[in-house]
């Protein structure tokens, strides 16, 4: 069970550290280059790639992180290096998810049912790039933090193997 219980923690990291790598694609130079964009080119980007992430592989294991971090905290129960796991899945639970849930997609919605050629989505695109590339930041360091605080975990189980 401990090495079953060390691979799935290698995994969550691995998945966190990937998510924390498509954040950081955003907030370094997705959304800067969307907003060098004319704001209708920016926008209509923005709505397509909104509409694209639903069926992706992101996706999945944006969502699925979730839950599964819930589980390996609950397993974590079991050993004392359990902290650890604990703490990666609340910065991920309250940092990823939650910041996703409340923040990104709330504006993401808002922006879809804009028409990018009124002057109002015009108008909405500025403070949307700057507000959601800063919740994503947020977004992009609890990931990145998650998928440490499962590597120090695994390490620790490993070792103590």
């Amino acid at each position: 069970m401990n090495q079953i219980y060390i691979a799935a923690l290698v995994a969550a990291a691995l998945g966190a550290g990937l998510i924390a790598g498509v954040f950081l694609s955003f907030s370094d130079f997705v959304m800067r280059s969307l907003s060098d964009a004319a704001p209708s080119a920016g926008i209509e980007a923005m709505q397509l790639i909104n509409r694209k992430v639903y069926r992706s592989v992101f996706m999945v294991l944006l969502m699925g992180l979730g839950p599964l971090s819930v589980i390996l905290a609950f397993i974590g129960l079991a050993y004392p290096q359990a902290i650890w796991v604990w703490a990666g899945a609340l910065v991920y639970l309250i940092g990823v998810m939650a910041v996703t849930a409340r923040r990104n997609v709330p504006m993401n919605q808002r922006l879809d049912r804009m028409n990018r050629h009124y002057d109002t989505a015009a108008a909405y695109w500025g403070t949307y790039a700057d507000t959601w590339t800063r919740w994503n930041h947020i977004r992009t360091g609890a990931a990145g933090v998650a998928a440490l605080l499962f590597i120090i975990a695994a390490l620790q189980l490993a070792g103590a193997a």
